[in-house]
């Protein structure tokens, strides 16, 4: 029987780059059913993912960062991230996510006054900066 690992390889990429590859104790990923942890010797899963906060935790220390959906791969020594958009928490301007909030908000409001706005694409991009207002502003 093989031993449970002591740490999770995390790797979490977006089309555009690697957001990050390490050793950790935790992660927590908000799935389309909830967020969820996975812990050293997780059992095998795959899971979409929806807008939302994610967490890495090291010993004491934990990144937090936005994902804007995609998939997890989970095995039990191994956490695999397909992210469509992820920020780092101090990478994010709080200023410009909630002031796009306001925006989406505002197009669907118009959206009587001929602007063509898809309600789902602005609920999705609504729910994106929420995330990431939500993971600047984690404590």
């Amino acid at each position: 029987m093989a031993a449970i690992p002591q740490k999770i390889t995390v790797e979490v990429v977006t089309p555009e780059r690697r957001v990050m590859t390490k050793e950790c104790d935790e992660v927590i990923l908000p799935g389309v059913m909830g967020s969820f942890g996975v812990l050293p010797g997780h059992a095998a899963m795959l899971s979409a993912l929806q807008p939302g906060v994610a967490m890495v935790r090291t010993g004491n220390e934990k990144s937090i960062m936005a994902v804007g959906g995609g998939f997890a791969e989970v095995l039990p020594d191994r956490v695999i991230v397909l992210a469509e958009t992820c920020e780092m928490s101090n990478e994010i301007d709080i200023d410009r996510a909630k002031q796009s909030v306001v925006e989406w908000e505002q197009r669907l409001k118009d959206k009587t006054a001929g602007a063509e706005t898809d309600v789902d694409v602005a609920r999705v991009k609504i729910l994106k900066h929420l995330a990431r207002i939500s993971a600047k502003q984690w404590r």
